[in-house]
């Protein structure tokens, strides 16, 4: 109890650095009912990462989510990519934000993906490309997405938001950040876009919802999305679920591909569990409901 208490202290003091709460509304990014399938990446252990045949991958399967990371190109092309460097994805080499977008798209994305060690590369030399945000709400625009924006500087939440709004996307995205920087600059620039909490905001929530005290701090996002457990401490536990629920803010969990995790984590009543194995998470689903 006495290490609690001293959480608690550590986390209370940390409050004075939130950033100022925003309304909570989860949406589409948290169902009553059930747990939601979220696609990392498009489902990166099935199809290339981040490509517009991983999206068409998840879609088939019937995911509820895509998730997805965002870059620039060096003449100011917002592109998806997990990584800030094309190297372990293409047949390429380099940061993205130093490439135009007519030398990226000349990459192949497919190059290295494998399913069987290297044995095997089946989507080499097919015509696999680094796609733009807009080719995926242009074709997935249907589907809510979580967006991560991994570039910092310079900015791009200005160019973000206007492409969000050009599609009415604003209610089926959710931005997410590990830059606080990025994020504070996100929601001043479009503050009707709902988004995650980063790392910083979430700590005392984390540390306070140990003893029951969650209820103290802001909620500056609509979802909580977190490993399940973090530093030795554990994360994602009945408390935290139900005081980030009593606050109206989605826990997702992220990155699961073991089935048996899955299923606990169903029973548990998270909102939506992030994975690469999609197909994994349909069947923990489908055995949950029977």
């Amino acid at each position: 109890m006495r290490t609690l208490t001293l959480l608690a202290l550590t986390a209370l003091a940390l409050t004075a650095c939130t950033a100022p709460p925003l309304p909570v509304d989860a949406g589409v990014f948290r169902s009553p009912e059930r747990t939601l399938n979220m696609a990392h990446q498009g489902g990166e252990d099935l199809w290339p990462s981040n490509t517009l045949i991983a999206y068409a991958g998840a879609a088939r399967l019937g995911v509820d989510m895509m998730d997805t990371d965002l870059h620039a190109t060096r003449d100011g092309v917002l592109v998806l990519s997990h990584d800030d460097t094309v190297d372990r994805l293409t047949d390429g080499h380099g940061a993205i934000r130093d490439l135009t977008f007519a030398e990226l798209r000349a990459l192949d994305a497919g190059y290295r993906f494998t399913r069987d060690d290297g044995r095997t590369y089946p989507y080499r030399a097919q015509g696999v490309r680094i796609p733009t945000a807009e080719e995926a709400f242009e074709q997935y625009g249907h589907f809510p997405w979580t967006i991560e924006i991994k570039q910092a500087q310079p900015s791009i939440a200005r160019p973000f938001c206007d492409l969000i709004h050009r599609y009415g996307m604003q209610r089926k995205v959710m931005v997410a950040s590990f830059s606080d920087d990025a994020m504070n600059d996100f929601r001043r620039t479009c503050p009707d876009v709902p988004t995650s909490m980063t790392e910083r905001e979430l700590r005392p929530l984390v540390l306070l919802s140990k003893v029951g005290l969650a209820a103290l701090v802001p909620t500056p996002g609509a979802a909580a999305q977190v490993p399940v457990r973090s530093g030795g401490l554990e994360i994602v536990t009945p408390a935290f679920i139900r005081q980030m629920h009593a606050r109206g803010v989605a826990v997702h969990v992220w990155t699961i591909n073991d089935r048996a995790e899955m299923q606990r984590l169903i029973a548990l009543g998270v909102d939506a569990i992030d994975t690469d194995r999609p197909d994994l998470l349909r069947e923990a689903l489908q055995a949950h409901a029977r």
